[in-house]
């Protein structure tokens, strides 16, 4: 999944006007491509390592960065927050990056990055799904697309997708994509910090504590020898700190706040098809008719999504 915190920026008051120079195209790059590439970093780290032991490694360190970063570039005052934005910040942290994070990392034990970051896409249909049922009335061209992700959710969950993967797996990525909707829903309307950085400092702390806290409890630690992770492992692992994290964050940050958010919300489906492409090429994960048919439905459902609110 997307493993940086897209719920908490917000464009600022008095932001530069916006545009599509060459610098809103380096960091648009920046986010298909880091963004992307996420999900297999995440299958390279957990083929030696264990998976919420990892995933909390990374996000303690990488919010440890974010809030050095904050810290020098605004001040430590930065970093006060008030008790109700530090319990919202936990909140959305345990939604985004404990569940919608940690279900999906455990998933890529057994489930290809491709398929992966084709069932995550579908977060943009689950967040119509929550605001309809809170009272919101989503346009029709909305809703359609989300029936046509629906439907391409049905062919990539369908059985006989390929030997190695497990429904489980499957399921678990669902159930990761549902707590990061559900994560991305309730930061909108939850007392956050005004500094975006700051506030997903905090989510990135808070998630990845409790992580390593479920990896504890899953029994992660016996028999743990880091003499056997392998190298590629610890690469991918420090890739997803500072590339995934820390860089992949921040470009899209300062996007929110230079381009316009038309533009921005593009990546919704293109970091799958980096994703599939990428673990094709490096991986070798298999591109059957039902991921490859499934996931274009998925993406085309999105797309009409993402078309359609940003007009709003």
């Amino acid at each position: 999944m997307s493993t940086s915190i897209p719920a908490g920026p917000k464009a600022a008051a008095g932001a530069p006007r916006r545009g599509t120079g060459g610098a809103v195209w380096t960091a648009l790059a920046l986010v298909y491509v880091v963004w992307g590439s996420t999900y297999l970093g995440i299958r390279i780290v957990v083929q030696t390592m264990p998976p919420f032991l990892s995933a909390g490694a990374r996000f303690i360190t990488a919010g440890l960065v974010l809030a050095g970063i904050v810290a020098w570039r605004y001040g430590p005052s930065a970093l006060r927050v008030t008790r109700a934005q530090l319990g919202s910040t936990l909140l959305v942290g345990l939604l985004l990056v404990l569940g919608g994070n940690g279900l999906v990392v455990l998933a890529e034990t057994s489930v290809p990055s491709g398929l992966a970051a084709l069932l995550v896409a579908a977060v943009p249909m689950w967040v119509v799904v929550l605001r309809a049922a809170t009272g919101d009335r989503p346009p029709g061209r909305t809703l359609a697309g989300v029936l046509v992700g629906i439907a391409g959710l049905a062919v990539l969950t369908s059985p006989g997708l390929s030997g190695e993967v497990r429904l489980s797996g499957v399921l678990l990525v669902l159930a990761g994509s549902l707590a990061w909707s559900l994560g991305s829903f309730s930061a909108g309307r939850l007392p956050l910090p005004g500094n975006p950085f700051t506030g997903s400092a905090y989510q990135m702390l808070w998630g990845g504590v409790a992580q390593v806290l479920v990896g504890l409890a899953r029994g992660e630690q016996r028999g743990l020898d880091p003499a056997s992770f392998s190298t590629a492992s610890w690469l991918a692992l420090g890739y997803l700190v500072l590339i995934g994290s820390v860089v992949g964050f921040t470009a899209y940050a300062w996007l929110l706040q230079a381009a316009p958010l038309s533009l921005v919300s593009t990546y919704a489906y293109v970091n799958p098809v980096v994703a599939v492409v990428l673990g094709a090429l490096i991986l070798d994960e298999a591109l059957t008719l039902p991921i490859v048919l499934g996931g274009a439905v998925v993406v085309a459902g999105v797309g009409v999504i993402v078309s359609t609110e940003r007009r709003k």
